[in-house]
């Protein structure tokens, strides 16, 4: 009964996120993690309850008419692409890389963002077709950034948002409704993976999913009020806590149990 306090408050709270600027997954991970489940198990039960959500914000912008179905095909089919590469790479290259450019990454999109009053692109529906120049540059991103997804992973939402406004110039409710078609259909692949080798918790994660399909409603409802008002500072509070997770794990993983070591000495 304890863990199921402690994941489903944070599993709604990482769905209302996830459907405004993406990024949800570092919330609801560690609070499956904080319960001291096996690592496999926590992300095998989270990809459930984070894929029933993702259904439903889906749906929801679909309703709202922020989805292009050829764009969303070509996407979908890069960024399977990507992280089937990315997964193969993650089996010979360390992450290391990958936490050092990202260092200097966040800050600097963190700082964009403050900074660039258009980041975001516009806030409006564009009636007007996808050009094809708009389409490749989408899937380069969505190869990129899947390919990031199966190497690494975290805030893998937020970056297709900021990409897909701030390098492809779509809107920022395109750019959303074809971010969770691509966060949907890599979330649905990789529960398949865990489902089949028996690393999911099911009474668990259904009951975690009902909360991140409750967050991921009213996020998408929020999202449909305020558009770029509303996820821009979600978006750099995903990122700043994404930073400081950065800099707690290399501490971790190079200094040992840090924290304590600190007490200790004072």
């Amino acid at each position: 009964m304890l863990t199921f306090i402690i994941v489903c408050p944070l599993v709604f709270l990482a769905g209302f996120v996830d459907a405004i600027a993406g990024g949800g997954g570092l919330i609801s991970l560690p609070a499956y993690l904080m319960t001291g489940m096996p690592v496999h198990f926590a992300i095998g039960t989270n990809k459930l309850s984070s894929a029933m959500g993702t259904v439903v914000a889906t749906l929801k912008f679909a309703r709202s008419g922020y989805l292009r179905l050829g764009l969303s095909i070509f996407t979908v089919i890069a960024a399977i692409l990507g992280s089937s590469t990315g997964s193969q790479l993650a089996l010979h290259v360390s992450d290391f890389y990958f936490r050092i450019i990202l260092a200097i990454v966040l800050p600097v999109t963190a700082i964009y963002l403050l900074t660039n009053k258009k980041a975001l692109g516009a806030a409006g529906f564009v009636q007007t077709g996808i050009s094809n120049r708009q389409m490749v540059i989408a899937a380069a991103i969505s190869f990129v950034i899947g390919g990031y997804d199966g190497f690494y992973g975290p805030g893998t939402g937020t970056f297709l948002i900021l990409l897909l406004t701030g390098l492809d110039h779509l809107p920022i409710n395109v750019a959303a409704g074809t971010t969770k078609v691509i966060n949907l259909t890599t979330n649905i692949t990789a529960l398949a993976v865990f489902l089949f080798n028996a690393k999911v918790l099911l009474p668990l994660g259904l009951t975690a999913g009902l909360f991140s399909i409750v967050g991921n409603y009213l996020g998408a409802s929020w999202f449909k009020k305020g558009g770029r008002k509303v996820a821009k500072p979600i978006i750099i509070v995903v990122l700043v806590i994404f930073f400081c997770k950065l800099i707690v794990d290399f501490f971790k993983q190079h200094f040992g149990n840090w924290p304590m070591l600190i007490m200790d000495l004072l």
